[in-house]
């Protein structure tokens, strides 16, 4: 792997893992300014985006974690070239508030770095399986 690929591999990776342990601070560290978080889905879920910059992509978060438990995830293929980095992998989660689980799906990021810094979390889920969930734990 060449050395952009790798460096671009490594800060991505870096970021997902202070995401995962709720190391905000290393997140804000590893985020250009100008950052695009881009979630599409369900536009009744709270936290599809897409969100620009750092004070919109932090309050999308504390929403996100408000409502939302993670119970599985799993990073399967890892593709690095140049700038982007592709993670294919498996997920599942809970509605915090009703207990609802979503169900196990796949996820994709396509991620963009610059400078060290992520400036594109491109991030694809099951927004329906998402969704339902998420309308299910509003009714309860």
């Amino acid at each position: 792997m060449d050395a952009e690929s790798q460096a671009s591999l490594d800060t991505v990776m870096a970021f997902m893992g202070a995401m995962g342990s709720g190391e905000m601070e290393t997140m804000s560290n590893l985020m250009d300014d100008d950052m695009i978080w881009q979630n599409e889905g369900d536009p009744n879920v709270p936290w599809i985006g897409p969100w620009k910059g750092k004070e919109e992509i932090f309050a999308f978060l504390g929403t996100f974690s408000a409502n939302w438990e993670t119970t599985l995830w799993e990073n399967g293929d890892v593709i690095a070239s140049g700038d982007t980095v592709a993670v294919f992998g498996r997920m599942n989660g809970r509605m915090t508030q009703s207990g609802a689980d979503i169900g196990e799906f796949t996820f994709a990021l396509r991620a963009k770095v610059s400078n060290g810094k992520v400036v594109l979390w491109n991030w694809l889920e099951d927004s329906y399986a998402v969704g339902k969930a998420f309308a299910g734990s509003k009714e309860n």
